[in-house]
């Protein structure tokens, strides 16, 4: 027997009857104990799971306009001269990676807090293998439509984009693989993966033994970083065994410097953020974060050129600003802005949270995808874009924006799903006895969270 129902957040579903029956009088209803349950009509108890690790729709809106920014900076337009490092010494990609860390430390440390490690591994671990395939499909264009294009045309753009494919080929394949050829537009992939894969490890020990065991490791790591052990270890492998792929090919972010931002992400998305908005809210951080960002500022744009020298001619006080390196005045002007961010959240996250945005920071990565493509394309087209005329740049941009929002938009079309699930119904039967019935209901299946 088939029974509809709709309880009071107005899910319909379809109950199937007549399993288990009993007219005995029900005295009580002990729900399960892990959270309260929720009558539905004629009593139908559905169980929902509890979880804390809400989204926050101005945080993806945040990550979408990250999106945005780095695929106006890729692109071969002279948008890229204004989007590039609009508010200092900071690019997209760091803000990109920070909200992306806080984003999974609030979804996995939610999961964790309620699970075990071994749940968190095999949904983080799976979302790698996802991640992976992407990264093979995008190698996989690279190397046979773009370089067949760069080949024929010789464009330098494209030509410099894959430069040690094009002069070892089965070489580069192996290795990029393998995440260790990384061409420009393709290293922040496999960088993601790798930061997602290490996310188990790093979540459990802040867990158990306290984060401060993978704060100062992290901070260490970014520290040598700044005196380039990078490039002694590079050496070192190639004085004591061959390693074909040169130092610039393996991608230019620099893992040891931008793990910090992973791993101070992760902590303030599974609760140190509390700590941190304590610390945001004085007076003397928020005027102190002011000051620098507005100094950073002046640096970036030579406001007063014949009084501030910029810093790229300052020779070796470069490596301070240092993208790859994640430079330490670099850092700063990152943490100012954050904390400026984070000040005035409460007044444009309404403004922030556009549709639009939010849509793209929640299928960032597709998304991030989809704009390489794009890239690949607009390289191909009109190369490095010196040339082109303003009515070819503005078509790249707008077919760029439109791709990355239909894409975001299809993957985010609602899509019924129902699973069995066990409940029980209290009804009344004829008599005015209550009736007792055990059986399987229809029920929506909880939405995936997407990182």
């Amino acid at each position: 027997m088939f029974e509809n129902f709709t309880n009071r957040e107005g899910t319909t579903g379809i109950l199937i009857l007549g399993l288990t029956m009993s007219v005995k009088p029900i005295m009580k209803w002990q729900p399960l104990p892990s959270a309260p349950a929720r009558h539905g009509a004629r009593g139908l108890m559905l169980q929902p799971q509890a979880f804390s690790g809400r989204r926050l729709p101005e945080l993806d809106a945040l990550r979408g306009l990250m999106l945005v920014g780095m695929a106006l900076t890729h692109l071969p337009t002279r948008a890229s001269y204004y989007s590039n490092q609009m508010f200092g010494f900071v690019s997209w990609a760091e803000g990109f990676v920070l909200v992306s860390a806080l984003l999974s430390g609030r979804v996995y440390g939610a999961i964790l807090r309620q699970k075990s490690i071994q749940v968190v591994r095999e949904r983080l671990w799976l979302r790698c293998a996802k991640l992976y395939g992407y990264h093979l499909a995008l190698l996989a264009v690279a190397f046979t439509v773009v370089a067949e294009i760069a080949v024929h045309t010789r464009e330098p753009a494209l030509q410099g984009l894959l430069d040690f494919y094009l002069a070892h080929h089965a070489v580069a394949v192996a290795s990029s693989m393998l995440l260790l050829y990384c061409p420009p537009l393709l290293d922040i992939l496999p960088m993601y993966i790798v930061f997602l894969l290490l996310t188990p490890l790093l979540l459990n020990v802040g867990r158990r033994r306290g984060w401060k065991f993978v704060l100062i490791p992290s901070a260490l790591l970014w520290l040598a970083a700044q005196f380039h052990v990078r490039d002694l270890v590079y050496s070192f492998l190639t004085g004591h065994a061959h390693f074909p792929v040169p130092l610039r090919n393996l991608g230019a972010f620099n893992l040891l410097a931008w793990q910090f931002l992973w791993v101070f992400g992760l902590w303030a998305g599974s609760g140190g953020s509390t700590r941190l908005m304590d610390w945001f809210r004085s007076r003397w951080t928020i005027t102190l974060s002011v000051i620098v960002a507005l100094t950073f500022f002046v640096l970036r744009y030579q406001l007063i050129p014949y009084f501030v020298a910029h810093p790229a001619d300052q020779g070796g006080a470069w490596v301070l600003y240092d993208k790859w390196q994640l430079g330490a005045f670099r850092l700063l002007n990152f943490a100012a802005l954050g904390v400026l961010f984070c000040v005035l959240r409460p007044y444009v996250r309404r403004r922030l949270a556009w549709t639009p945005l939010v849509l793209m920071g929640k299928s960032s990565l597709e998304v991030f995808c989809v704009h390489v493509l794009l890239c690949f394309g607009a390289l191909s087209l009109v190369g490095d874009g010196s040339a082109s005329p303003w009515a070819y740049q503005l078509a790249i941009v707008a077919v760029m924006l439109l791709g990355m929002y239909g894409v975001a938009y299809l993957l985010a079309r609602p899509k019924t799903e129902f699973a069995l699930a066990p409940s029980m119904v209290a009804l009344q039967s004829a008599s005015g006895q209550p009736v007792a019935l055990a059986g399987l209901a229809y029920r929506s299946k909880p939405a995936r969270h997407r990182l």
